[in-house]
């Protein structure tokens, strides 16, 4: 059993190594699943996972405590609430959220986005929705 786990954590492993040895095409990799608010990792890199999601709606309000959050958008429009301001987003603009602080995104219509987030990032810090996803499970695509 011991080596049936190692063998699983050592293919994980070259796994990932291969696909970090291979250009990203965005695009493509947006065609892979159609959620929304389902973070989908690509790559990592200095103790942060590089995530592709689609939004459509609104998440929920939710900070992370120790993490900053950095979103882009690759395609569409989404908007940032935060408690004093709301932070509109359009196609090729990045925002960073500072840890600790109070935020809702939002897209009236599909919007894919790219973030950047330490590995232990919750996926909507300590609140718990019907819209979590919990790291574990979070694919590689």
């Amino acid at each position: 059993m011991r080596c049936g786990r190692l063998n699983v954590a050592a293919e994980l492993d070259r796994y990932v190594l291969e696909l970090k040895l291979k250009k990203i095409k965005l695009a493509d990799k947006f065609e892979l699943f159609d959620e929304y608010w389902s973070p989908r990792i690509v790559g990592e890199l200095n103790g942060q996972y590089v995530k592709l999601a689609k939004f459509k709606g609104e998440m929920v309000w939710h900070s992370h405590k120790d993490e900053d959050e950095f979103f882009q958008v690759i395609k569409g429009s989404i908007v940032i609430h935060l408690k004093d301001q709301s932070v509109a987003l359009h196609e090729g603009e990045c925002y960073i959220v500072p840890k600790g602080v109070e935020h809702k995104p939002e897209a009236v219509e599909e919007a894919n986005v790219m973030m950047f987030e330490p590995k232990t990032t919750a996926h909507t810090g300590t609140t718990e929705s019907d819209l979590t996803v919990e790291l574990e499970e979070q694919e590689w695509i």
